[in-house]
Parts: structure tokens; C-alpha cells; sequence
């Protein structure tokens, strides 16, 4: 019988304004949970690019460091002493800190992060680092960021014409050496690569010797977990020893635990959420009480409570479908619009499509079960 009158979608036809109205709402609810799951990844995942992007087994920081927005040094005899384990093959000391960089032609000032490394060792999986560190062993030589925001001046567009770049950080004047890419983050708008060396000329303040990250590499067939593990055991408590995917998580989880970030993404998820169920109760419940006398008479005819919830909850599943389609459709416009604005990696990914897909049908499915309570009183009896 169903399948012979599609009673439900019938009656969501019968009034197109309103069923335009309904789609618009389940749509706007998709669209402001994309959103917020969108800039909620989009948060985690550039706050851990450069530490995807280390080419090392495990990583070693400071204690009291919570994340690269608030690293403390530690001496950097704590990560040579890690040369006393069987399984390590080698050890690199990275510098990194904020400062002030000025835009060669506004001259407005920006904090950018910067990186020392020891140029002879290529510690970063980036497109354009491992083909400049030559470049960097250079005094007041460093690499720009591509992908740095557009504030910072238009410093890969002139490089890429072939002309000579400089700039002001931190009072000294660099030159641009090469071009790589990482991105911009919550944490960090741009960023420089450039040797130890250049790195404690530009921060005359700093100690040679006391390092924010120690990475690692392990010789071949060697487990990071237990050779970490070891570590922990022999070091002293003072430094924090994570392998390269704890290092990845011991930032995400601050980002999402330890800032009020994570956590407004999330509640804005749940509003999108709230709103889409009260707007789909509201198109069901009114649809259920304009054809309460037509239940009625369906009961009266035989049709069973069990049947009129069923065509409820189709109405409810075709809601869903239809509404998600448009709010899909928008969302990879307001991505790329907001990549554009904010050179963050806002994007779609197959597990948040379905997860939202999942999350509307839900939402529409809890509509209908509340909607569908107005369905007890529609008595047979009342339509004589």
C-alpha cells in the first residue's frame, strides 16, 4: 500500500511554499553545522601541519610547554643525552619563537613565527625547504612562507619576478632567500624558516643552547613507542618525550580542550542542530493538525497507528534528503569563500558529509517522533 499511494510525499507537495519554506530551514541548520565542523577541523589541522610535517620519530619539549603558541626552552644536553639509547641514529635541535615582522610596503607590523634549524639537515617535509637550505647559511637569509597571509606584504609574488626581497623582523633587516609552504593557522598568521644561527642574530635575547623541540630520528626497524618510552624512563622529568603522533595530538587536544576555540565550534554545532529540529517539528506538527480529520478517517478505514507513524517519518526522511542537498551545494561555496578570507584549510571531507547527512536525518527523524504524538488524538470518532 505504500508503495501504491505515496501518501507522505503527497501531502509534503500539497503546499509547495511551505515545503519551499521547510528545505530553506533544514538547509540553513546544514549549512551552520558544516560551518562550525568546518573551521572546528580546519582549527586542528593547521595547528598541526608543521608537526605532521617533521621528519623525525620523537619529539622532546619542554614540560610546562602546552603548545608551539607557548613553548618553553629547555637545554638542548637534554636531547643529546638521547644519544646514549642503541635505537637513536640522530639528533636536531629546533629553535622557534614570534616576532615582529614589518611589511616592506604599508611598514605595519605582524608577529610571525620563525624557526631555526641547522641548515645542513632538511627537518621539514615542505615543498621548497629541502631545495633552499643552502640559501639559509647565509647571514639574515630566511624562507618565506607562501602561504603567509596577505598583511605580511607581497613578498612571494615579488620573489617570483626575480626581485631582491627584504624585510624588517624584529629590527634586523632579512632577505628572502627561497619560498616554501606550510600555511597559516589559528596560532600563527605566517611564518620564516632560517639557520640556528640566523635565528639567535634575529633573537639577541635568546640563550645558544636552550631549544623548543628536540626531534629524533630512530635507526631502521626500531618501534618509537618503546624507544620513547625508554627515553622517558632515563630523562629527566623536565622534558615532555612524545613520539611524532602524540606530539600531533598533545596539540590538537590543546587546542580543543585547553582553549574556549574548540568548544564554541562544538555548541555552535549543536545549535545548528537544536535550530533544524524545532524548524522541521514546526512544518511537521502543522502538517499532522491540517489533516487530523484525514488520519481520523484513515483510522477509521483500518490503517493502523503503527502506518500513519510511518508516513510521518517518510515525510520526515524526505525532509532531510532534500533539505541537505541545497545546504551541501552552499557550504563548498562558503568553504571556498572562507579559504580565500582566511588562507585556512577549510574544506569538505567525505567523514563530515555523511556525519552531517547523518546529524539532519536524525534531526528530522526526532522532529517527527515528537510531531507525530498529535497523531493519538486524532479519534475516529470525531468525524461523525
Amino acid at each position: 500500500m505504500a508503495q501504491k499511494i505515496p501518501l507522505s510525499w503527497l501531502q509534503l507537495t500539497r503546499e509547495k511554499t511551505r515545503l519551499a519554506v521547510a528545505l530553506a530551514g533544514i538547509g540553513f541548520a546544514d549549512i551552520l553545522m558544516f560551518m562550525q565542523l568546518g573551521f572546528r577541523d580546519a582549527l586542528y589541522y593547521s595547528n598541526v601541519r608543521m608537526h605532521s610535517s617533521l621528519q623525525g620519530d620523537i619529539v622532546l619539549i619542554n614540560s610546562q610547554s602546552n603548545a608551539v603558541l607557548s613553548m618553553k626552552p629547555f637545554s638542548q644536553r637534554r636531547l643529546y643525552k638521547a644519544l646514549d639509547i642503541p635505537a637513536v641514529k640522530s639528533v636536531h635541535p629546533i629553535y622557534l619563537d614570534y616576532t615582529s615582522w614589518k611589511n616592506p610596503v604599508t611598514g605595519r607590523p605582524r608577529n610571525i613565527l620563525t624557526f631555526g634549524i641547522n641548515p645542513e639537515v632538511n627537518l621539514f617535509d615542505l615543498p621548497g625547504v629541502p631545495e633552499n637550505l643552502d640559501k639559509i647559511k647565509l647571514p639574515d637569509v630566511a624562507l618565506f612562507d607562501r602561504s603567509s597571509r596577505l598583511e605580511y606584504g607581497p613578498i612571494a609574488e615579488n620573489f617570483d619576478k626575480g626581485e631582491t626581497v627584504t624585510a624588517e623582523v624584529r629590527r634586523r633587516r632579512i632577505k628572502i632567500g627561497g619560498i616554501f609552504t606550510l600555511g597559516a593557522s589559528f596560532g600563527a598568521d605566517g611564518n620564516l624558516i632560517t639557520s640556528d644561527v640566523n635565528f639567535l642574530r634575529i633573537f639577541n635575547n635568546r640563550q645558544r643552547g636552550l631549544i623548543d623541540i628536540g626531534l629524533i630520528r630512530l635507526k631502521p626497524g626500531a618501534d618509537p613507542t618503546v624507544v620513547a618510552q625508554g627515553l622517558r624512563m632515563y630523562l629527566p622529568k623536565e622534558v615532555n618525550v612524545l613520539t611524532k603522533q602524540e606530539f600531533i595530538d598533545y596539540e590538537r587536544n590543546y587546542w580543543a580542550s585547553s582553549t574556549a576555540i574548540g568548544f564554541i565550534f562544538t555548541l555552535g554545532t549543536i545549535m545548528g542542530f537544536i535550530v533544524g529540529t524545532v524548524i522541521v517539528y514546526q512544518i511537521l506538527y502543522t502538517e499532522v493538525t491540517d489533516h487530523l480529520s484525514e488520519y481520523a478517517t484513515l483510522k477509521a478505514i483500518g490503517y493502523t497507528q503503527t502506518y500513519l507513524l510511518t508516513v510521518i517519518l517518510q515525510e520526515a526522511l524526505m525532509l532531510a534528503v532534500l533539505g541537505y542537498m541545497p545546504g551541501f551545494a552552499f557550504t563548498l561555496f562558503m568553504y571556498k569563500a572562507a579559504r580565500d578570507a582566511t588562507l585556512l584549510p577549510v574544506v569538505m571531507s567525505l567523514s563530515r558529509a555523511i556525519m552531517v547527512l547523518i546529524m539532519t536525518m536524525l534531526m528530522c527523524f526526532i522532529s517527527g517522533v515528537i510531531a507525530v504524538r498529535k497523531l493519538s488524538s486524532a479519534d475516529p470518532a470525531d468525524i461523525f
